[in-house]
């Protein structure tokens, strides 16, 4: 009996950090709900046990139903029955567990028979997921498209749509098109409102994770004439309708149990979400944030999966009289591979705070009038959420294609047969740092936080001055020293005035920000348990080394200089 929540301190550790009380008081509304349902928390010792109790279930299930599964799942994957998708029948298995369990919808509002859990916990039960089986999170991860519809849908459609998706069905996000992949604005699916005020949907899909869901967001051009985002609206299709097809299930490298589908949609009825015009400015939007905030997740259950499959081979694998943990190439990976997974788990959850507070203070807004410190500390929040998210989903998925590449090397041979789990892993690894917008394209999201000073404010103000024990004040003085050097390479390329040049070197700044933050973040963890100094130590040794080859690089490489890379 394998439990992945119980038997990973690092998720209890990041659930009982110091901001949660902040964001549980938020989120329950100071435990008002109390007096409307029976299982509302009480008091915040009370919701953090809820928390736990729902996060051991989730453990349970992928320790004993979902993580067996994973390699029958890839080998089997979904297929097209009749113009819909019939998925192997162990992501059946999973989905039918989880519905049991009654974990589906659990960030929705009680109201609609949801928990109500908060965006860490939520992300803390991908985190798990993940690590079972990258490919069927994308099944039960879509849940969050309920966010959407929860957040800008009218009461009727929540009623209705919302209370559905708790009682297990599943979602998608219909965006990307044939020739409308991460340009979003080229969106052709055309949107025709009838005679009597209703709506139809005409046209193609592709690349759509878990296609045939019971629930989809469509983003579609209900304004003639416009080839633009501000002609796009957002739409509701109800699979009950039968007017979409699946034509067929993209073959993948990789994630092989999450159908990946084309659709065809035949004057599919669909309902308007929301108003006009804002399908992409605004709701779209919305729908991305929590899409970095999963594919992170996403990114850390992968790289936990595979540091625990290298460490365990590393101790078992005896070559030349002794087990090759013991030899310095191999646990110098190991070691390496366990910081970069503490670092990138705590990125991960730091912005999950940051979101989890905007998130829910912007709910309380629509309900109430803030108070003017509210909606200081919500717009507060909302620009760290904005910056974080994508540095998040660049950063870790890029590790987590690291740490599966290394769990190969460790089992060397061995490792590219299909006998071992990471060659799957592997391959499920690969594709978190392109899906829901590449690595290029979240450094595009990212260098804002570069140009405005928002990482280094961040930085100087915040983590910088925080109390630390003498014996990390080493771990500091560096990271102020990499933090200066960052200061000058900003300050370098900026003076240019040259966006190309900027986009240029655009990757090695937001790295390079990236490295100090997450030093940071593990000293701060350092602070409040001695287990995560050895992985500070280690991190923040790389991560000077690291920062110190971008800086040679941007100095090295001048706008005179980008003629060499281009081509003709």
């Amino acid at each position: 009996m394998a439990n992945f929540y119980t038997d990973n301190r690092d998720l209890k550790f990041h659930l009982t950090h110091p901001l949660m009380k902040r964001i549980v008081e938020l989120r329950e509304k100071n435990f008002t709900e109390k007096d409307r349902f029976d299982f509302a928390p009480l008091d915040y010792e009370d919701a953090i046990d809820s928390y736990d109790r729902v996060l051991e279930v989730i453990g349970e299930i992928c320790g004993d139903t979902v993580a067996p599964n994973a390699e029958s799942v890839d080998a089997e994957g979904p297929q097209v029955v009749d113009g819909h998708v019939a998925y192997a029948r162990g992501t059946q298995q999973n989905l039918d567990a989880l519905r049991k369990a009654n974990l589906m919808g659990i960030t929705l509002p009680r109201e609609y028979g949801g928990l109500n859990l908060s965006v860490i916990p939520y992300t803390m039960a991908a985190d798990i997921v993940s690590r079972a089986d990258a490919g069927f999170v994308n099944i039960w991860g879509l849940q969050d498209c309920a966010e959407t519809i929860n957040e800008f849908a009218d009461a009727d459609q929540k009623r209705r749509f919302l209370t559905r998706v708790s009682a297990g069905e599943t979602c998608a996000m219909d965006l990307t098109e044939p020739d409308a992949g991460s340009d979003l604005q080229a969106v052709q699916l055309k949107a025709t409102q009838k005679p009597d005020g209703s709506w139809v949907l005409n046209g193609v899909k592709r690349f759509i994770t878990n296609g045939d869901g019971n629930i989809s967001l469509v983003l579609a051009r209900s304004e003639d004439g416009t080839s633009d985002g501000r002609g796009l609206s957002m739409f509701i299709y109800d699979r009950t309708h039968n007017a979409v097809k699946v034509r067929r299930i993209e073959h993948k490298l990789g994630i092989i149990g999450s159908p990946t589908c084309e659709l065809v949609f035949k004057d599919a009825p669909a309902e308007l979400v929301g108003a006009r015009k804002l399908g992409l400015i605004k709701y779209v939007m919305a729908l991305m944030n929590g899409a970095r905030l999963g594919i992170g997740a996403q990114s850390v259950g992968v790289s936990e999966a595979a540091y625990r499959e290298a460490l365990a081979y590393a101790k078992d694998r005896r070559q030349f009289g002794k087990a090759i943990i013991q030899f310095p190439a191999v646990y110098e990976m190991l070691a390496n591979m366990k910081a970069k997974l503490d670092a990138s788990r705590s990125l991960l959850y730091e912005t999950c705070r940051f979101v989890d507070i905007y998130k829910t203070m912007d709910k309380i807004s629509q309900e109430r009038t803030p108070t003017p410190d509210e909606r200081n500390e919500m717009k507060y929040y909302q620009r760290l959420a904005d910056i974080f998210t994508p540095l998040l989903k660049g950063m870790a998925s890029e590790y987590c294609n690291q740490l599966a590449y290394d769990a190969i090397q460790i089992h060397g041979g061995s490792g590219f047969m299909k006998d071992y789990p990471v060659e799957r892993i592997y391959r499920d690894a690969r594709i978190t740092s392109i899906y829901e917008g590449t690595t290029q394209l979240q450094v595009v999201a990212a260098i804002r936080g570069v140009t405005t000073g928002a990482f280094l404010k961040q930085i100087r103000e915040v983590y910088e001055v925080a109390e630390i024990r003498p014996e990390l004040q080493n771990f500091r003085r560096t990271l102020q020293e990499m933090t200066a050097e960052y200061e000058e390479c900003v300050a370098g390329v900026t003076a240019v005035k040259n966006s190309e040049f900027l986009d240029f070197h655009a990757r090695r700044l937001v790295e390079m920000a990236g490295n100090i933050i997450m030093g940071y973040l593990l000293i701060w963890d350092s602070q409040r348990d001695e287990h995560y100094t050895k992985s500070a130590g280690i991190f923040i040794k790389h991560a000077e080394a690291d920062n110190r080859h971008k800086k040679h690089y941007i100095e090295s490489v001048g706008l005179e200089d980008l003629g060499f890379f281009k081509y003709e």
